[in-house]
Formats: C-alpha cells, structure tokens, sequence
C-alpha cells in the first residue's frame, strides 16, 4: 500500500523563469502569478512538476551566505526553514531566488515542543495557525515558490503526537487558501511511530522530507523500518554529523577534512539520492553557506571567509555532468609532529612550542595560501542544529603559517582546544582541516 494517492492534475505551461524588469519594490514578480505545483506519479515513478515540467530538486539549504549562486552551480532549488531570517522577508527570498533560477522550498517556522512549547495548549496552537496562515496569504502568489516545509524536524526529543495533527491543520489551511504548492514536514531520520500516526491523521500532508548525515547511508533500510514507501526529498543531509563520528578521549568529535567530506558527499549522492529513482524526488545539501556547530566548518561548503571547499565542486559536478575548470585545494593529512594527528588523543603541554604538518594537492600549488588558528572548544553545545557562540580565537598563537607547516605555540589554560588550518587559492577555494588537542 503506497502511503499517499496521487491525482495527476493538467497545468497550464508557462515559461517557468520568466521574469519582469526589477523594480524597487520587494514582490516585484507578483504579478506574474504564482507556479503551479503539483506531485505525480507516472509509471511507478514519483516527481514534482512546475507548471506542467518536470522538477528533480537540486537544491541547498541556505538562509544566510551566498545563497542564490546554486544556479551557477547547476543547482535549481534553496530551502529555508522560516519565512523571515532576520536579514531578509521571505518576498526578498523570493525575489532574490526567481531572479536568480531558483525555486523555494520555503520553511513555516512550526514551534517545537523541545523549546517548551506545549501542543496541549490550544489556545497558542491556534494562533500559530493564524500566524501562519497570514504568512501563507503574503506570500503564496510569487513565482518562485516551489511549497511549504511544515516545521523542521519537530520529531526531536518531542512526546506529544498532537503536533502532526498541528502540521496537518496548517497543511489543511495551505490547501484551502493556496492550491498551487505542495505540503512537506522535515523528520529527524524517520521512524515508525511517526509514519504510522501520519498516515492515519494527516491527509493534507502531501509527503514526507527526510533528513540524514552519515546515515543516509543506510536510507533504504530506515525507510523501510518505518514502513514508508512514498515519495519523498532529503531535505538536509551532506557532511557526517559530529553525533557519528569517533570522539577524543575527552569527548570531543572529530572532524573529518574539506576532502574526505568531499568523497562522503560525492559517494551519497551517486549511492542513495540518485539510487531510488522512484520515490527520490530530490535534495537540498546542508549547508549552502557557513554555521558554527561544534566548529565553524564542520557543516558549511563554504568557510567563515566566504572560500569554496571541495564539495562545492562535487555538487556542480552532480549537478551538471561536469567538473569545475578550477578545483579546490585537497587536503590529505594533519598531523602535530611527534604528537600525532586527529585520531590520536593528543596531549600537549602549556605554552610548549610544536610543529603541525599537512600535506595538500593542487595544480597551482605555488599559488596557495595558508592561514591557521587556535580556539578552545566551545563551552555551549547547540541541539538539534540551534544556535551555537562561535569561541574566540586565541591570538598570538600562531608562530609562523607555511606551505606544508605550521609552527605554534600551545594555550597556557589547561583545557580541550583545536587547531585549524585553511590552505587556500587563487579563485576563492579552500581546503580545512583541525586536529583537537587537549592542554595539561
């Protein structure tokens, strides 16, 4: 038994990229009216449509950062997870994205009872709802809307069920004001528990967004586990999540490089998103910008300064058929001599004087910069991918940066610290790399 029934709908064609001279005006392409979006399934094959033309999602999430160049890496979609970020409304959004080739998977920010927020409370879940729906109403006619991301992963750490039947009246509100765009809530992963209450109790929800990191390997079987065989996107998945990876002796994850990320993301891609051509409808890779979380590049293609690492040219890459003309540095080995490298349990001592090596690969290797730094671990842990303070880092640390060495100087603070290094080129690429040590 498939989960949702399908009714293929006949749209009308228009040219879907089409665009009016800009304007001043922030919902300057309104007047275009809105793309019609609908979810087929043709010859056991699940697809989304724009106006009538098959859509295969090769999309990033990005809400800050350069997000409106995925489409001159091939990419055709971005996905937010609230309609206002702060920096711009979702009509900026929009418009920025419909200029630039993009469609929206925009996000509804749906309250999570993780944060306190309590479903029993109907009062407060009703005026969610009118919240949402005015976001709807404002924003519902632009172009470049693709649909709506019902709440993000509001399966995390949360007990009361009563929240998908919240997703479904927003869902059912969408349906009735809107028409034109689909329905999706993001899960953590997927489960069982979830799947089961959904397709009893959420009829408005047209499919279900998963989300994965270093699992997403094993995407078919979790699938399978949770008893859904509809279709679906990967809304967030890329690097490994620092959840996944193997710990110092004092408990701190570890890193892998900007290449090793590269080869993750490029073998799950080939291996899982293009694997189930059936019910895949596509992705957005995480995270087409820069965060901190537990570092500032564990998640981010891009650095903090705005470099492309690798895995920028595997995307264009799966994107396209074609690799970049240009290619980012690659980073194969870290290493503190003597002490060892991320794998180690390094311990070294209080204001003593080291040697990190690294070997790196490029074509125009004499044209390579190297910058590095030292910063403690941070001491508030983000959950769920919330907020996170960047630490500062400790000045005065770094003797002398080279092309295959880094000569420093260890904290005199006892504590767990890492030490960063970023080796970049000529056009704007970079190559990281960390190993975490500990100070006695």
């Amino acid at each position: 038994m498939k989960f949702l029934k399908i009714t293929p709908i006949i749209s009308l064609t228009i040219l879907l990229f089409a665009c009016n001279s800009a304007t001043d005006q922030t919902g300057k392409y309104l007047a275009e009216g809105p793309s019609h979006v609908e979810l087929r399934e043709t010859d056991g094959k699940y697809r989304l449509y724009v106006n009538g033309e098959e859509f295969f999602v090769n999309g990033a999430g990005c809400e800050f950062g350069p997000c409106y160049n995925v489409s001159d890496f091939g990419g055709n979609s971005i996905r937010t997870w609230r309609t206002d970020n702060g920096m711009q409304t979702g009509m900026e959004v929009l418009d920025e994205a419909w200029e630039n080739g993009l469609m929206v998977m925009m996000g509804l920010d749906v309250a999570r009872e993780r944060h306190g927020f309590d479903y029993d409370d109907e009062e407060a879940v009703a005026e969610q709802l009118e919240r949402f729906r005015q976001e709807v109403l404002e924003l519902k006619d632009h172009p470049a809307l693709l649909g709506w991301g019902i709440g993000n992963e509001l399966n995390l750490r949360y007990t009361n069920k009563k929240v998908w039947d919240a997703v479904n009246d927003i869902a059912r509100m969408i349906k009735e004001v809107d028409g034109n765009h689909v329905t999706t809530t993001m899960l953590a992963g997927i489960g069982k528990g979830e799947v089961d209450y959904i397709r009893e109790n959420c009829p408005d929800i047209d499919f279900l967004s998963v989300q994965f990191y270093g699992d997403v390997v094993n995407l078919e079987q979790r699938l399978a586990d949770a008893g859904y065989d509809g279709p679906y996107l990967i809304t967030e998945w890329g690097a490994t999540g620092h959840w996944e990876v193997e710990r110092t002796e004092w408990d701190i994850p570890i890193e892998q490089t900007s290449t090793e990320k590269a080869e993750a993301i490029k073998y799950r891609y080939e291996n899982v998103i293009l694997e189930d051509s059936d019910n895949c409808m596509g992705s957005y890779v995480f995270l087409w910008g820069q965060k901190q979380e537990r570092t500032p590049s564990w998640y981010g293609l891009f650095t903090e300064a705005g470099e492309k690492t690798e895995a920028i040219n595997v995307m264009e890459y799966m994107w396209t058929g074609e690799w970049p003309e240009n290619m980012a540095p690659r980073m194969h080995e870290f290493v503190i001599e003597d002490m060892g490298g991320r794998y180690d349990n390094v311990y070294l001592d209080k204001n003593g004087e080291y040697t990190a090596m690294f070997e790196v690969e490029h074509e125009d290797f004499e044209n390579l910069h190297v910058r590095a730094e030292i910063m403690p671990e941070p001491r508030e842990l983000s959950d769920g991918g919330d907020y996170e303070p960047r630490p500062e880092t400790i000045e005065g640390l770094i003797l002398s940066a080279g092309l295959q060495e880094i000569a420093f100087r260890a904290p005199e603070e006892e504590g767990a610290y890492r030490i960063f290094v970023y080796v970049t080129d000529n056009h704007n690429h970079a190559a990281t790399a960390n190993i975490p040590f500990y100070v006695r």
